[in-house]
């Protein structure tokens, strides 16, 4: 009998009433992949699951628009806080709460732009960092930002740096 697996030929055997074909059974394992509505099986493993997506959190992308915005007042591009709302569509409020985390103590921010959203989840939320700034002297600053810190209970959170 010639081997149907070498030569690419099917082979078929009439058994009674039912054709049987040859058919080659492959030594390796299958793998279901997904393709729109149907599943396939393939010899070919699936491609590893990506790790968790790193970026910046936002209070840290907020924290450093405020240092922007500053900077942008300070060499006169613009005139004060008014004229940057216009420009940038935003009300006077929101611009004065961007500009207000500028209050926080210099150590607190470094620590706040290295923070990290994992895989979307943000660490803080930019009103609980205002109340922070808010909090008074930066000794009190420091504080109420060890209180937040150990709030966090998180897997994602626990890598937050501690300012030095």
């Amino acid at each position: 009998m010639r081997d149907a697996e070498q030569t690419g030929e099917r082979t078929e055997k009439n058994t009674g009433d039912v054709l049987v074909d040859d058919f080659h059974i492959h030594g390796e394992p299958f793998h279901r992949v997904r393709r729109e509505r149907r599943v396939v099986l393939s010899v070919t493993p699936p491609p590893p699951e990506p790790g968790p997506v790193h970026r910046p959190a936002k209070v840290a992308r907020m924290l450093a628009l405020a240092h922007h915005l500053q900077r942008a007042i300070d060499r006169g591009d613009v005139a004060n806080r008014a004229a940057v709302a216009r420009k940038l569509g935003l009300t006077r409020a929101r611009v004065t709460q961007l500009l207000d985390l500028l209050l926080l103590a210099p150590d607190l921010q470094m620590a706040v732009l290295r923070l990290e959203a994992i895989d979307g989840a943000e660490p803080m939320a930019e009103r609980t960092l205002r109340a922070v700034a808010h909090a008074g002297t930066w000794a009190e600053q420091r504080e109420a930002w060890a209180r937040c810190r150990a709030a966090w209970s998180t897997p994602a959170h626990k890598s937050v740096p501690t300012p030095a």
